[in-house]
């Protein structure tokens, strides 16, 4: 499976412009600046892109997980947040599910696995860190 994401900047890049398109059609010409990525403009860019990403797959592969531990999340809310400084220095996934049957140690555990096998934490290569809670 191969899935694809285009980009396109005009200007310098502190004044320019640039627009994001996704195979998908999910995103169109959809707008990131210096002021979106490093201040607080209005559009995406590439690092909240990456911490959708990542928040995404773990809790996908999360529920996964737990289904082949043999419980099923009633909810999975994941929160991810990206740290840049440069370069990327760490994606931090926070976690809140609720998972009848399950107790703290085994669900630790399960988070534990997807935060080290979803497909964009081997991606990454950066520190993830995660604190994950049942609710």
């Amino acid at each position: 499976m191969k899935r694809y994401a285009t980009a396109n900047w005009k200007g310098t890049g502190k004044e320019g412009t640039g627009t994001n398109t996704t195979q998908s059609g999910v995103l169109k010409d959809t707008q990131y600046s210096f002021k979106s990525r490093f201040e607080e403009g209005i559009g995406t860019n590439p690092e909240e892109l990456i911490a959708a990403a990542h928040a995404g797959c773990f809790t996908m592969k999360l529920s996964f997980v737990l289904n082949a531990a043999g419980f099923t999340a009633d909810n999975i809310d994941t929160k991810c947040t990206i740290t840049l400084d440069g370069v990327i220095t760490e994606s931090h996934l926070e976690v809140t599910a609720s998972v009848p049957g399950i107790d703290a140690a085994k669900f630790a555990e399960c988070a534990a696995d997807a935060k080290a096998n979803c497909p964009i934490s081997k991606l990454l290569n950066t520190n993830i860190t995660m604190e994950a809670s049942l609710v």
